[in-house]
């Protein structure tokens, strides 16, 4: 029974030896970090937007997150940006079409400021996911920049959802 216990440990060993990750040329490097970047900037603009229209004990938390995504995009900018590239300011015209979007079906809603909790945290968990990927695929320097905005993200997450369950 050892034996097949080494075994199998031995062929994961040699499967993790044996994979390979495929570098991204650095311009699909620079496109995937300047989209994250775009990602975060709209997801800022979301924040401010549901701070601009909730009660004031709610909007001090949305301006506290969207303050921390301001922090992220600047650290990401400096960390990934440090080879001289010029990175965005702005989102992306698919970001504000789906801010635009959100704010039209939220003021129909009967509970506005669920709503706006439920679009935070469904656009946050797009974007860690989008890091999570983006990570996986790129090259090592630029995705240890990335993994250093992983806890923010996920504390941002993780804040917008208990959110959602205290509104209940």
């Amino acid at each position: 029974m050892l034996d097949s216990v080494a075994a199998g440990d031995h062929a994961s060993m040699k499967l993790s030896a044996t994979r390979v990750q495929v570098a991204l040329p650095p311009q699909a490097a620079q496109a995937t970090c300047s989209d994250l970047i775009r990602r975060s900037i709209e997801l800022r603009r979301m924040y401010r937007q549901a701070a601009s229209v909730c009660e004031p004990g709610l909007r001090t938390v949305l301006e506290e997150n969207a303050q921390t995504v301001d922090r992220l995009i600047d650290d990401l900018q400096a960390q990934v940006g440090a080879g001289g590239e010029h990175w965005p300011s702005s989102g992306r015209w698919r970001g504000a079409a789906r801010r635009q979007l959100s704010v039209w079906l939220i003021r129909v809603a009967t509970r506005r400021e669920r709503a706006w909790l439920h679009t935070l945290a469904q656009q946050g968990g797009d974007l860690l996911e989008a890091f999570e990927k983006a990570i996986a695929q790129l090259p090592a320097e630029p995705a240890r920049a990335l993994c250093r905005q992983l806890p923010r993200l996920r504390a941002i997450q993780q804040d917008v959802r208990c959110l959602v369950g205290s509104i209940s």
